[in-house]
C-alpha cells in the first residue's frame, strides 16, 4: 500500500512486574500500521544509554528505524512503570524529563512530514516546549491529514496545549473519559457532545472509543456506530493504538466509513485480548483486513 503515515512522538519501555516491552502510543500505532502493510515512518528520540540502544535495536527489527530517530545526550531513554488494576486496565507512571521531551527540528523530519499523506501525533510528547514547537512547525508545513490521538496521561498535559493540538487536527480520536473532560460530562448523549465538540473545533472527523462497547465516529456529516467485539481482556495496553492504526489505514484507503470503524474495533479488541501493546496478528485477523 502506497499511503505513507508519519507517526510522531514517544518511544519507551513499558515496565510490567514481570519484564518490560517497547511501547509509546505513536510507536505502537506505527507498528500496527506496518503489520497492516502501510508504508510508515516513525519519528522519536532515545537517550545515549543502554536502554536507548536496546530500543534502536527493537525499532530496526520492526522496520521503524530511520534518520528520524534522534539520540539525546542530555536526557535519558524513557522507562514507564505500568500498573494494572483488577480489571487489567493500565495506569502509567511516566518520568520527566526524558529524551523525547527534547525532539528537535531536522531536515529529515521536515522532508518526511511533507511527503506523508497523514501525520499521527498525541499529547504526551507535547508536554514540553521543545518537542511541542517541533511538532507544531511540522503541522504548519505539511498538507498531510493531521490525526490527533488525544491520549491524555495525567498530569502530563494542559488544556491549552490540548486545544492548540485539536485546532490543528483534521481527525481527533479520544476515549469517553477524554471526551467528557474536553467537551464536558453530564448526562447529554454522546452524539450531542460530539456535535458540540465539532461546532467548537470544526474537525473533519471525530472518533470516540468506548472500550468493549465499540466506537462512535462523526465523519462527513454522518454518525457511524460500531458496537464493538467483547473479548476477555488480558490488558488494555495498546488497544486504542491498534484501533487508531486500523482507522487511519482504512480512512486513507478511502473505504466505507462503517467498514473502517468496524474493522478498527475488531483489531482493538484482539489486542486487548492479548498481553502487551503489539501482539503479532494471526492469519485470520490479517485476512479480515484484506481491503487494507
Amino acid at each position: 500500500m502506497g499511503n505513507q503515515v508519519l507517526s510522531f512522538g514517544e518511544v519507551l519501555w513499558d515496565a510490567f512486574g514481570d519484564g518490560k516491552k517497547a511501547g509509546g502510543a505513536p510507536m505502537n500505532v506505527a507498528r500496527h500500521l506496518v503489520q497492516q502493510g502501510v508504508e510508515t515512518a516513525f519519528a522519536s528520540s532515545v537517550g545515549m544509554d543502554s536502554s536507548g540502544d536496546a530500543l534502536i535495536g527493537f525499532l530496526k527489527t520492526n522496520d521503524l528505524y530511520s534518520n528520524l530517530i534522534q539520540q539525546d545526550d542530555e536526557f535519558p531513554t524513557c522507562e514507564v512503570t505500568v500498573q494494572l488494576d483488577e480489571s487489567n486496565t493500565a495506569t502509567y507512571i511516566i518520568p520527566q524529563p526524558v529524551s523525547w521531551d527534547n525532539m528537535e527540528p531536522s531536515a529529515a523530519l521536515t522532508k518526511a512530514a511533507q511527503a506523508a499523506q497523514a501525520i499521527v501525533f498525541g499529547s504526551l510528547a507535547c508536554r514540553t516546549a521543545t518537542t511541542r514547537e517541533t511538532l507544531l512547525n511540522l503541522l504548519d508545513e505539511t498538507p498531510a491529514l493531521k490525526v490527533f490521538d488525544v491520549n491524555l496521561r495525567p498530569p502530563h498535559y494542559t488544556l491549552s496545549t490540548i486545544e492548540t493540538l485539536v485546532a490543528r487536527a483534521d481527525v481527533v480520536k479520544m476515549n469517553e473519559e477524554e471526551a467528557d473532560l474536553l467537551i464536558g460530562g453530564g448526562s447529554a448523549p454522546l452524539r450531542d457532545k460530539i456535535g458540540e465538540f465539532r461546532s467548537k473545533y470544526h474537525s473533519q472527523t471525530i472518533c470516540v472509543t468506548r472500550g468493549e462497547h465499540g466506537a462512535l465516529v462523526w465523519h462527513d456529516h454522518e454518525f457511524y456506530d460500531s458496537p464493538g467485539c467483547p473479548v476477555k481482556v488480558a490488558d488494555t495496553v495498546g488497544a486504542g493504538d491498534a484501533f487508531l492504526a486500523t482507522f487511519v489505514s482504512g480512512l486513507l484507503a478511502g473505504k466505507p466509513m462503517q467498514q473502517v470503524v468496524d474493522k478498527a474495533c475488531s483489531v482493538g479488541s484482539y489486542v486487548a485480548s492479548q498481553r502487551g501493546a503489539n501482539p503479532v496478528y494471526p492469519a485470520e485477523l490479517l485476512n479480515s483486513l484484506a481491503y487494507i
